[in-house]
Formats: C-alpha cells, sequence, structure tokens
C-alpha cells in the first residue's frame, strides 16, 4: 500500500538544501530512496542526491538513476548534459528574458553547385539521388549515407535555441502573394511555387538550419500526369487553364514524445455506473507541425503519407533549383501545437481501449518531448478554376499521393461559414 511518508521525507530533504545543511538533507534523501514507493519520488530523490554530492561519479550514478526512472526528466537531463559536455552553464538562458535578436544584416554563405566538365549550373534532380547539370547533363549522385539527427528539445529550450533563429540565409518574398523561400544557392531570383510570380525581393533572415530532407521523387512531368489521373477520377472539368504543378519543399518540425498519462472516467457495469482509471503509456514519434502556414490547413491530408524516418541528413545540394518556403512558426510554438495533437491522440486511445468509457478526463503534465528535428518535405501545388474560384491541388512529392480542393468542399465550407457552424 502506497504512503505518502517518502514524500514527507523528500520535502523534509529539500528544506533542508535549501537551508544549506546538506548532512540532513542526505539522510533524509537516503531514507526516501529507501522507502520510495512510486516513480516519481524515486527520480526528484535521486535528482536532489545528485544535487548535494561532490563525488562525480557519485553525481553521475544519482543523474543517470534519476533519468531511468524518468527519461523525460527535464532538470536531471540537463544537469547530466552539463557533465557530459553537451550543455555549458552559461548556455542556458532565462526564457523569461532572453537575448535580443541582432537587426545588423549578416552575411549568408552559399555553396556553388557548378557541373565539373563544362561549368553549367547543376540542378537537383527529381529522382531523389542526383544533381543534373542543365547544359551537358551530367549527373553527380548524392551520398545519402550520412545519418540524419534529432536533437534534444530540452537543451534547446535550456540554450534558447528553440526560441531565436541563429543561422543566417538569403531568402525572397513573391511580390505577387507574400509567400516566402529559402533562395537556391547563388540564384538571385526565383519564381513562387504558389502563384508563378518570378518578381522578388532578396532579403537576409536568420534561420534554424534544416535538421534533415526528404528529396523530391519525381519530376514535373510525373506530377502532372498524376494531377491529371486524380481530377479524371474526381470527374472534374476545369473551367480553364491550369497550371502544370510547381516542386517545392516545406518546412515541418517533427517532434518525439512520451510518458505516463493518468486518466479517470466513468464505465456502465450491471446497470450501475462505476468509476474507473488507469495509465496509458504514451510513445510517439514524429508528431508533425507545419513550420509555414501557407498550406497549413491543407498538409495534414496528406502529412502521415511521408515517412520521416527515412529522410536524408540536410545537404543544400538538394534545394540546387528549388525553392525550399521559409518556416514562420517557431520551434518552441510548434512544440506547443505537437503536445495538442498528443492530447488529442491519447483521448482516442483511451476510447478505443475501454470503449464504454463516459466523463473521461485524464492529464498530460506527465508528457514530455524529448526530441525535435526541422524536415524539408516535397510537395508538388497547383490550383484549378472552376464555378468562378481557384481551387487548391498538393501531391506528396515523396509517395505521389495527390489530395484537391473540390466544389463540394467548397460548398460545404461556405454553408458552414454561413450558418456559423
Amino acid at each position: 500500500m502506497s504512503s505518502d511518508y517518502d514524500n514527507k521525507l523528500l520535502r523534509e530533504a529539500i528544506m533542508n538544501i535549501r537551508a544549506k545543511d546538506f548532512s540532513l538533507a542526505r539522510r533524509y534523501l537516503e531514507r526516501a530512496l529507501d522507502i520510495a514507493d512510486d516513480r516519481e519520488t524515486l527520480t526528484w530523490a535521486n535528482y536532489w542526491m545528485s544535487q548535494i554530492s561532490d563525488d562525480p561519479l557519485e553525481k553521475r550514478k544519482y543523474l543517470e538513476e534519476a533519468v531511468a526512472n524518468d527519461p523525460t526528466h527535464p532538470e536531471a537531463r540537463k544537469a547530466l548534459a552539463i557533465m557530459n559536455g553537451q550543455l555549458k552553464p552559461e548556455e542556458i538562458v532565462d526564457p523569461n528574458a532572453l537575448p535580443v535578436q541582432p537587426t545588423e544584416t549578416q552575411g549568408a554563405k552559399a555553396d556553388r553547385f557548378t557541373c565539373p566538365k563544362c561549368g553549367g549550373r547543376m540542378v537537383f534532380d527529381g529522382d531523389g539521388r542526383t544533381l543534373l547539370c542543365e547544359h551537358c547533363a551530367r549527373n553527380q549522385p548524392l551520398d545519402r549515407s550520412a545519418p540524419q539527427f534529432e536533437q534534444d528539445f530540452v537543451l534547446a529550450m535550456a540554450t534558447g535555441k528553440g526560441h531565436r533563429a541563429p543561422v543566417a540565409v538569403k531568402t525572397f518574398n513573391c511580390q505577387g502573394c507574400g509567400a516566402q523561400f529559402i533562395l537556391p544557392p547563388l540564384e538571385i531570383s526565383c519564381v513562387c511555387a504558389y502563384c508563378g510570380s518570378a518578381h522578388v525581393v532578396i532579403a537576409t533572415k536568420e534561420l534554424v538550419e534544416p535538421d534533415s530532407i526528404i528529396p523530391m521523387a519525381f519530376n514535373q512531368r510525373q506530377a502532372a500526369t498524376l494531377l491529371v489521373e486524380w481530377v479524371e477520377k474526381q470527374k472534374i472539368t476545369p473551367e480553364g487553364k491550369v497550371q502544370a504543378p510547381r516542386g517545392m519543399y516545406l518546412p515541418v518540425w517533427t517532434f518525439d514524445m512520451m510518458g505516463i498519462v493518468p486518466w479517470n472516467g466513468v464505465i456502465e457495469r450491471r446497470d450501475q455506473n462505476e468509476p474507473i482509471s488507469g495509465e496509458k503509456n504514451v510513445s510517439y514519434d514524429d508528431l508533425a507541425v507545419p513550420g509555414a502556414s501557407k498550406l497549413a490547413d491543407l498538409l495534414p491530408k496528406i502529412m502521415p503519407g511521408f515517412d520521416t524516418s527515412s529522410a536524408a541528413a540536410y545537404d543544400p545540394r538538394y534545394l540546387a533549383g528549388w525553392p525550399a518556403e521559409v518556416y514562420d512558426l517557431l520551434m518552441s510554438d510548434a512544440s506547443l501545437e505537437a503536445r495538442q495533437q498528443a492530447a488529442q491522440r491519447v483521448r482516442h486511445e483511451i476510447q478505443s481501449d475501454m470503449r464504454n468509457v463516459s466523463d473521461l478526463s485524464y492529464s498530460t503534465s506527465n508528457l514530455s518531448i524529448l526530441s525535435f528535428k526541422l524536415v524539408l518535405i516535397p510537395l508538388w501545388v497547383t490550383t484549378y478554376p472552376l464555378g468562378g474560384r481557384d481551387f487548391r491541388v498538393i501531391i506528396n512529392g515523396q509517395t505521389g499521393a495527390v489530395y484537391g480542393e473540390t466544389n463540394k468542399q467548397g460548398l460545404k465550407g461556405w454553408l458552414e461559414e454561413l450558418l456559423g457552424s
């Protein structure tokens, strides 16, 4: 049977630590570790033991034990990262007093992608594997063996990396629709992937460099074929010219989360409502949040089709000849949306496990983000005219899956707006 005595010992230990009486605090903590009957008390007791220990080996032992009990424990993970040399104490920032962003323009570094044979410009071919010279058609395969890395969420937030963007890159703003893209290396203008406008304004902006990229798997001709097949399947007759699909990369934040979610509810048994409770062990990999707002409403329709685990390590050569939209959602804000996704998924899973449960309530306070990465995903975008308006179509550049708005969806949206629902 669980008891609160171990928690009382822990509280007494913390009070003595704050009073600088470390000898008495150690005795309380040792006793708490002996009788602790829950994981949370064990985790905190080990963490506080690490804080009053002068022996580096003993300090590491207690920190590792704390992380073993709770892999999401932020204080223990930060302390262990400092011991491992992954984090410097002076890098830790106060999230309520973040460093001021520099306002001066910074030079942007660009790689030169020229053909070693004729000196012509090389662009990334839509086969997911090679750079292709536009002049002599020479092929240069790209090495995809480099592993992609996910970044530790706690360390990123502790150092402010999740709050501010550290890398200066050149971008362009479309004067036609306002979209903003990363400028491909050595190019001074680019056709907008959304509206086709070639009028651009060059600027320098600080951004978090992508961690990985899913290379474009097919070219524009193949994308156009997929579009035609989809239009025919939907029995759509466009009322005007349909622009050829335009390829681009879209930024997406992905998050790995885990934790234990306690829940309570009511279940009907023998014509009586009985209270019921439990815990749900949660482990989610690559919860995706669009980093740019332009297609954020459509992207969830095809995002599940992307295999982000197979993404390649980011290499700027993949962007040669392809625009990549700039993210406008910071990682710290995207993490909040990821938590909302996780909360919705938890509810669905609990209801699936306990089909007759009602009055369900649960807490996601112990659900923590372990790591994150910024991934560039490939898309083809276009529109088709029908009924006096343009309907958007997006094509998954990895799998070829197509999703497009239809007139039926537009009518439904119009009715919902009219009825205020």
